[in-house]
């Protein structure tokens, strides 16, 4: 099982009117570069079961964008788990239920980053989490405790296969 944590692309700073925070979209900028960055990391990433999104307008944008680039044919789903007032401890249920397949988490800042680090039982994640990074974990089958870090992919900057 692998699981491809990433955080939403850069959404307008502005706020809908009569809307609220949950509304805020993807710059057109953030939304040729997401697109940009995810198919750099397409081949890396492999065959995906199901991507699960916060149901923030910004977070389901990102997760159409890498669906459509990935050649995702398989289910998109918001899951409130992602929200980015949720507690970290919220999401493991949904990946064990999923266990069995490739998943992809897209949520917020600084949601994201706090699970990279519990999933990878440290107590903060070292590097910045940017709009549109994507950080790689694994199940190794022999330990089902901890996940195994296997890229960290911030948009402009080289994938790192070693963070410290």
């Amino acid at each position: 099982m692998r699981i491809f944590l990433v955080r939403h692309g850069d959404a307008d700073a502005e706020i809908p009117e009569g809307l609220g925070d949950e509304a805020r979209a993807l710059t057109a900028k953030a939304r040729a570069n997401t697109a940009a960055h995810f198919a750099s990391l397409s081949e890396r990433m492999g065959p995906i079961g199901l991507i699960l999104t916060s149901p923030l307008v910004r977070t389901v944008q990102t997760a159409q964008i890498l669906s459509f680039v990935t050649k995702h044919e398989g289910l998109l789903r918001a899951n409130r788990c992602l929200l980015p007032d949720m507690p970290v401890g919220a999401v493991e249920p949904v990946i064990a239920e999923h266990s069995d397949e490739n998943l992809v988490l897209v949520g917020h800042q600084p949601s994201m980053g706090a699970l990279a680090a519990h999933l990878l039982g440290m107590q903060s994640f070292p590097k910045p989490v940017n709009p549109g990074t994507v950080i790689a974990l694994e199940r190794p089958e022999s330990d089902s405790t901890h996940l195994k870090f296997l890229f960290y992919a911030a948009p402009g900057q080289q994938v790192l296969d070693v963070i410290q």
